[in-house]
């Protein structure tokens, strides 16, 4: 299993959303590189970097950011307004290593096994964003009437391989991970799933591990809030080495 730290990027500044919910932010830090550098020092394996005022459809600068993290040598998973070919072409030529793509892809289905016939399936990763068990779109502002497992199993017949599920009434709240259903996602769609939002402590870490069918977990909220340290949840993953 994978850990990820999370690099949210909005206005130039790592931030950290509540619920997806643009109106309440948390800023804690100036410097994105910077972070991104002290994660990699921590141990990380990869990054986990969106661009937030992409989801959103704000003009930004952080495809300029992305490139600066990607200069530090350790994979970058990116996502975040990613709505066509080009555009996840540029992010890869920019350095990242895959790419998540999410409201394009439940928009225009076609573009997933296009993008995999492209770039490859290790390089594309599907957003699984859902609230209240349906998927939502356009920054988890648009809630559809598609199901995770519906989906994810479409994207398994599309060739995909890997999948990030966000239960998005949890991001940011550290009131623990949707362990039960991340895992229950995989096992219907069997794709590599990432598990995402409201991670707590290191007992998350642990519960994940022990389904034994989860490919990663990324960590926001929990790193920031000094709740979780990067260092042991890495070692616990290696275990314990």
């Amino acid at each position: 299993m994978i850990i990820y730290p999370a690099i949210d990027l909005r206005g130039g500044k790592v931030v950290r959303l509540n619920e997806g919910d643009p109106d309440r932010q948390t800023t804690f830090s100036d410097d994105p590189v910077a972070t991104a550098r002290h994660w990699i020092e921590q141990g990380a394996t990869w990054l986990h970097v969106v661009n937030l005022d992409g989801a959103f459809d704000q003009d930004n600068d952080n495809l300029a950011i992305l490139q600066e993290i990607t200069a530090l040598k350790t994979p970058v998973q990116f996502g975040g307004g990613l709505r066509d070919l080009n555009q996840i072409e540029n992010a890869l030529k920019l350095g990242a290593k895959r790419v998540i793509i999410g409201t394009i892809a439940v928009q225009q289905p076609d573009i997933i096994r296009q993008a995999i016939q492209l770039f490859g399936a290790e390089a594309i990763c599907i957003g699984l964003d859902a609230r209240d068990g349906k998927i939502t779109t356009q920054g988890w502002q648009h809630i559809t009437e598609l199901t995770p497992a519906e989906f994810g199993k479409f994207i398994s017949q599309q060739g995909g391989k890997h999948a990030l599920y966000t239960d998005v009434g949890r991001d940011g709240s550290l009131e623990g991970v949707d362990i039960d259903g991340t895992s229950e996602l995989a096992n219907a769609t069997g794709l590599n799933v990432i598990a995402s939002g409201g991670v707590r402590d290191i007992q998350d870490i642990e519960l994940l591990l022990d389904k034994d069918n989860v490919a990663g977990v990324i960590i926001g909220m929990a790193l920031y809030r000094g709740k979780l340290d990067l260092k042991e949840a890495i070692q616990l993953v290696n275990g314990g080495n």
